[in-house]
């Protein structure tokens, strides 16, 4: 231990507790299950009450003593001690000791003797330590100290009136709970499907995705009238006794303490309902013959058993907005008014609120334009703000980052934690506020990108671009959270924030990012790491740009035109969180220290920003989130999951594009064979060449109609039956529709092309074949005139006369007939 040597001062009697907590592995664990180890400085014969207390609370006492201070009366009165295994640990033993210890026949094996740095002799205390917790089944839990200490007169900070009526008010509400699924039915039933559904509701006001051929005006009262109906619902609902019980103890002076004994029991009962859903889920999936409806159920619970305060919080959110939607005289409205100034209350005394519904996605936003409301009216005039959020995957230490560095409390753990996304009011004290710029600053800490969870839900591909550019809009200071310097996922992370990035700069923001990289335990990691940081802005600037063309803002052609980004102090190397494996490992120096010069750097931005006040930061986001939820402004990125789903369906279309091709392709060789082979098998005088042409052209056109509409039909069906994700490229149907039209445009002109092509080539075959004839016919003529003449004149022609004849009228024939193509041999 540090400072283990220096004399003691002030804290003589004080009872300190460590705990040893196994990690699973037997080769290094010392102890097989979790053991806390207390140690009472000071003189043990000082302090005979804290003795009986350890006494009483301990499975095993050691008790310390050097040779010449001992007193052989106490090693009576601690050897009567029956509770505890005893164990007296020392140099040696004189003479009087020896005495004692054989009038009270105390064994050798309780004594442990030998050198304090001897390792030896430590290995010894360990394996007196362990043997005593091996034979000894006594457990005693934590709570149990309390009644130990009352009974020795020692003062419990518990039993202060305040928190023993906190207390009671916090059990009554959680000893109601055995199943959470139907506790937050039945106790906080205002959110669930409700919530959703009116979540739903609110994004098709903006983005009228299934108005259909119905007239928009009536579509959008049809969907006004449904938003009232499910609010009348809120509100016909009574306040269930729990929800009472909660908002009367919130309303008390001991609020701080009724909060902390609610988030006590409800992890209490997470944690055991959690454990059992898991071992079930493990049994499940390890089952051969498993029922995946069965999995997929028992996935979703353990999805929604999940209950914190944000849930109870959430609850007065929606009784509060049901409660607005009634008449400005309407007493169940009157009686719920106070309710946004506990809020404000709680966010002033460090508690987080909830921005971002992590069910129903969606921002409440009557709820919170009256709490940041009260809030302004709270803390006016210093009400001047700077804001910093944290994006990254899940599970890459962005809410330990954020308690590391301004001392909250945001929820950690592995696996998905928050939900939605929370923030945080930190007071700047008065000696910073000129510095700084600012009197409080906002923290928001949101839920993992690219979660695996959330990927298994339905229209999960536009929160995380929702959620990013809500955030990002948001802040003065943007962390992205990288776990180690080239994680698999960046530029996942990326392909969402460059485009929230770039909307920012639409509207007319530019702030500054920071990319954290996490787990980097080289001390030599950012010069190493220069050519990772270049390759990362070229990654930036190649998806700025491609964003900007898709947003017809060619003038972006760098990220750094859209955010303020420095390569040199934009990147900060964090080494990793634990110093050797947890759970017993130290927290790392290096990590804190890298955490404060990251905070130093966010302090030196803030120097040089213009604050908002908290009314400017409330109008600025309702007017995004208004923003967020029309579709033309939810950013048409190409991630990994859209790439994929938009591959299925290119997949899928080329083969409907093959099959009409191919189909085409036989159809037009037989219209050219029909063409060719006109006066072998048509009469000349039913129909002329041309009359087939043209006929034969009508019914391409007939044939490619039929297969444009196939395709069309087919690519409608792909989208309403939701195959390989297809409501991702939802914004691509119209293109794919357009292909197929294209298509036959296509394959139209080609035939026509091939048809004239066979047409004019026909006719003129049948040209050449009616110069032939005659050529034929006028040869055949003169041959029989040669041979009369020949019959006739015999007398006066010789052989070589005749000869010369017969060659004469050959070559002319030959010379008339050569350029029809007939061979010589054929003439």
């Amino acid at each position: 231990m540090d400072c283990g040597n220096i004399s003691k001062k002030i804290s003589n009697g004080l009872v300190e507790i460590s705990w040893y907590l196994p990690c699973g592995n037997k080769n290094t664990d010392v102890f097989p299950e979790p053991v806390a180890i207390a140690n009472l400085r000071g003189d043990i014969q000082d302090f005979e009450t804290q003795y009986a207390f350890l006494c009483e609370a301990s499975t095993a006492v050691f008790v310390f003593f050097e040779s010449k201070l001992v007193d052989t009366h106490f090693i009576s009165v601690a050897s009567q001690k029956s509770t505890p295994q005893l164990f007296f640990v020392g140099s040696s033993i004189n003479l009087k000791i020896n005495a004692a210890i054989n009038k009270l026949n105390l064994q050798e094996s309780y004594f442990i003797l030998g050198s304090h740095n001897d390792s030896d002799f430590v290995d010894k205390i360990r394996t007196k330590l362990q043997y005593a917790i091996k034979n000894n089944n006594r457990k005693i839990s934590v709570a149990h100290l309390a009644e130990i200490a009352q009974n020795l007169g020692i003062l419990v900070d518990e039993d202060a009136e305040e928190c023993q009526r906190a207390k009671a008010g916090a059990n009554e509400i959680t000893s109601k709970i055995n199943d959470i699924v139907q506790f937050k039915e039945e106790e906080l039933p205002l959110q669930g499907e409700i919530l959703k559904k009116l979540a739903n509701l609110e994004k098709e006001e903006c983005q009228l995705k299934k108005a259909g051929v119905q007239d928009i005006e009536d579509y959008k009262n049809d969907l006004l009238m449904q938003k009232k109906k499910l609010r009348e619902e809120q509100y016909r609902i009574d306040m269930s006794s729990t929800m009472s019980c909660f908002i009367s103890a919130m309303s008390k002076p001991e609020r701080a303490y009724f909060l902390k004994w609610m988030r006590i029991n409800l992890e209490n009962r997470s944690h055991e309902v959690l454990h059992q859903l898991r071992e079930l889920y493990k049994q499940k999936c390890q089952d051969v013959c498993g029922n995946k409806t069965e999995i997929a159920e028992l996935d979703k619970k353990i999805s929604n058993s999940s209950l914190g305060v944000e849930h109870f919080i959430r609850e007065m959110s929606q009784l509060y907005e049901a409660a607005v939607s009634l008449p400005e005289d309407a007493l169940y409205r009157k009686q719920l008014e106070h309710l946004p100034r506990l809020c404000a209350e709680l966010l002033l005394d460090g508690f987080p609120l909830e921005l971002v519904d992590g069910d129903s996605l969606n921002i409440h936003v009557k709820w919170l334009s009256s709490v940041f409301s009260e809030l302004n009216t709270l803390v006016e005039p210093k009400n001047k703000i700077m804001v910093v959020t944290v994006l990254g995957v899940q599970s890459s230490g962005k809410s330990t980052l954020l308690n590391t560095m301004f001392g909250v409390q945001f929820a950690v753990s592995s696996g998905r934690c928050t939900r939605g996304a929370f923030m945080q009011l930190i007071k700047v004290t008065e000696e910073f506020n000129a510095e700084l710029n600012c009197d409080y600053i906002v923290i928001i800490d949101t839920e993992g990108l690219k979660s695996p969870e959330l990927a298994q839900l339905d229209n999960s591909y536009e929160h995380d671009n929702e959620l990013a550019t809500l955030v990002v809009g948001l802040s003065d200071v943007t962390i992205v959270n990288i776990a180690m310097e080239n994680s698999t996922e960046m530029k996942d992370i990326l392909q969402i924030i460059v485009p929230a990035f770039l909307r920012m700069k639409e509207i007319g923001k530019k702030q500054t990012c920071l990319f954290v990289h996490q787990n980097v335990a080289d001390v030599s990691a950012h010069n190493l790491n220069m050519r990772d940081c270049r390759f990362l802005l070229e990654q930036l600037d190649e998806m700025t740009e491609a964003a900007a063309k898709m947003e017809d803002k060619m003038e972006l052609k760098k990220f750094t035109d859209v955010m303020n980004y420095d390569t040199e102090t934009g990147d900060h190397y964090i080494p990793g969180l634990w110093h050797g494996k947890p759970p017993m490992a130290p927290v790392s120096i290096g990590y804190s220290e890298s955490v404060y010069a990251l905070k130093k750097h966010i302090m030196e931005i803030f120097r040089g920003c213009k604050p908002s006040d908290i009314n400017h930061f409330f109008k600025w986001t309702k007017d995004l989130w208004t923003a967020v939820k029309y579709e033309k402004f939810i950013f048409s990125f190409r991630n990994s999951l859209v790439s994929d789903a938009y591959m299925k369906l290119c997949t899928e279309y080329n083969k409907w594009d093959w099959t009409l091709r191919k189909q085409m392709h036989t159809w037009a060789l037989e219209a050219e064979t029909k063409i060719s082979n006109y006066g072998k098998f048509e009469s000349s005088e039913k129909c002329t060449i041309e009359d087939v042409h043209c006929d034969l052209l009508q019914k391409a056109d007939v044939e490619l109609s039929k297969g444009q509409d196939e395709i069309i039909d087919k690519i409608k069906s792909y989208y309403e039956q939701g195959e390989g994700h297809a409501e991702l490229v939802e914004s691509f149907q119209q293109d794919f529709i357009n292909s197929a039209k294209s298509l036959k445009t296509e394959f139209s002109n080609s035939i026509r092309i091939k048809l004239d092509a066979a047409l004019s080539r026909q006719n003129g075959m049948m040209k050449v074949e009616g110069i032939k004839k005659m050529y034929m016919d006028t040869m055949e003529k003169n041959v029989l005139d040669l041979l009369k003449d020949c019959r006739e004149n015999r007398s006066d022609m010789s052989d070589s006369m005749l000869d010369e004849a017969f060659e004469k009228m050959w070559q002319e024939t030959v010379s008339k007939l050569s350029y029809t193509g007939l061979q010589k041999q054929d003439i």
